[in-house]
């Protein structure tokens, strides 16, 4: 042990990084994959809900919400208790949280079992994917951190477009609790390969637990990600709407004020004082805004303008993951990145992101070309854009508080996802019932209410068009956050240079 080293500390904190690092690396991407995978699988199992378990709408918006509302309010909490009882304790209770949720879902004989199953799992999925990659900012060296979080993006493209395959596949073989009961498998390697594998780490300063922080922006968090995915069914000015808005915003500003008072805060303010900070989460919030609802949107182009099934569907967006994928596994975009400086890498892919969106806004008269086009473009500006910019907000923030950064990297993903599903879905709606005042709010709804093929024919025109709009906005959100937050990171890295040569 060095003079300098507390008891704390472990040797993955070396500069030469720990000696089984990439395999480490795999270990915990593994476990990410469980989580990512349980994101998208769900939803090509909705009929089957239906049918068997006698599933409403309400139930099956509560299948889906209860594990992202429960996850999206943990995540920050989940990152502390990381940095402060061990990121390997948590990284072992997260899999074995979620095995118990997977085995709960897997035999749920009602809706209700299936719904607090689900949550169950959202506790430990938060675990997750906080220590994920708070333990992958351990192990590895600064110069290979950037390389190690392409890889961990990477796997949340694979996550994102493998769920589908995976779901459609189950269930064409299995009943519909296979589709949980697969990650037991997953679960057990992963308890064993952590235990085996990943060192402990923690904050070696031992800060006294933030109890209120924690419940205050579980709360406040819940709420405002309730609000949003609410607002699309109840509408926005409806009284339920309005007030978990209102509420979550008073409870978070009140977590923002104690954590200005307190010694020992979860959230340390003093973090958005740095521009780096600053700028990574501003690009991040309006980043996943436009993908996260553009995204959203083309799955509803494939399947009702296109006319493409859940299955098929699901390969026709696989080559936006496969180029995520390609890029970083291959170390590609780390070396892209080293070059241009991480200001130019976000600028570079977000510009190809955004032209991605408005290639498949503009050109899906030409079918699926044109949505290839954009799923490529969008594709190698992910691979591009995204470990830079996680890069950056991990940079920004004391090693010791690793997995708290995780848990904000999280936490604007899930937030800027959830306002773009819903606010780009909102102007989705309002367009079309624009162009189709008499028909059902739907697309489903008013083609069954079509009374002929020309009538049917004009309410698909005015989806696709509502759709094109929808999908212009969001390639004017990613745009604008990779501009925002490269000319803050740029600013940032000027203001370090002259700091570095005032010294």
């Amino acid at each position: 042990m060095s003079p300098t080293q507390t008891p704390d500390e472990t040797p993955t904190q070396t500069p030469q990084g720990h000696p089984q690092r990439w395999l480490i690396l795999g270990v915990i991407c593994l476990a990410q994959l469980t989580v990512l995978l349980d994101n998208t699988v769900l939803n090509v199992a909705i009929p089957s809900l239906t049918r068997e378990l006698g599933a409403g709408t309400a139930d099956i918006q509560w299948m889906i919400n209860a594990y992202s509302l429960v996850q999206s309010g943990l995540l920050l909490t989940a990152g502390s208790a990381a940095d402060r009882y061990g990121r390997k304790k948590m990284l072992v209770a997260g899999l074995v949280l979620f095995g118990i949720g997977s085995v709960v879902a897997g035999l749920a004989d009602s809706t209700g079992q299936l719904i607090a199953a689900r949550a169950g799992m959202g506790v430990g999925g938060a675990l997750l994917l906080t220590t994920t990659l708070a333990v992958a900012m351990q192990i590895f060296t600064p110069y290979e951190q950037p390389k190690a979080i392409g890889v961990w993006s990477a796997v949340n493209a694979l996550g994102f477009a493998t769920g589908p395959l995976l779901g459609g596949f189950m269930l064409d073989h299995f009943w519909w609790g296979a589709i949980f009961l697969i990650n037991l498998p997953v679960v057990a390697l992963g308890i064993v390969a952590v235990v085996t594998l990943v060192p402990e780490s923690k904050n070696p300063r031992g800060d006294r637990p933030d109890l209120l922080g924690a419940l205050l922006s579980t709360i406040g968090m819940s709420a405002l990600v309730y609000a949003i995915i609410s607002g699309p069914e109840h509408g926005w000015a409806s009284g339920r709407v309005v007030a978990t808005a209102v509420g979550a915003v008073a409870v978070l500003a009140f977590f923002a004020h104690w954590e200005s008072r307190i010694p020992y805060p979860m959230l340390d303010l003093h973090f958005f004082r740095d521009r780096r900070f600053t700028g990574a989460v501003a690009g991040a919030v309006l980043i996943t805004f436009g993908m996260g609802g553009a995204l959203f949107l083309l799955t509803q182009h494939l399947q009702f303008v296109l006319g493409y099934g859940p299955l098929e569907a699901g390969l026709r967006t696989a080559p936006l993951a496969l180029a995520v994928v390609a890029l970083n596994f291959s170390g590609l975009s780390a070396k892209w990145t080293a070059k241009l400086g991480t200001p130019v890498s976000i600028a570079l892919g977000m510009v190809l992101m955004s032209g991605g969106l408005v290639s498949i806004a503009t050109l899906t008269a030409h079918g699926y070309v044109g949505t290839l086009l954009g799923l490529l473009l969008i594709g190698v500006g992910c691979a591009i854009a995204n470990p830079a910019m996680a890069h950056a907000i991990m940079s920004a923030i004391p090693r010791e508080k690793a997995g708290v950064g995780a848990g904000i990297n999280g936490t604007l993903a899930e937030f800027g996802n959830g306002l773009g599903v819903a606010v780009l879905g909102a102007v989705l709606n309002s367009r079309f019932a624009a162009l189709i005042p008499v028909a059902a709010t739907s697309l489903p709804a008013a083609l069954a209410s079509a009374g002929s093929a020309e009538e049917r024919g004009r309410i698909t025109d005015a989806f696709s068009s509502g759709l094109e709009t929808s999908q212009l906005v969001g390639a004017v959100a990613v745009l604008l956050g990779g501009l925002l937050a490269a000319a803050l990171l740029r600013r940032a890295e000027r203001g370090d240079s002259v700091v570095a040569v005032s010294a």
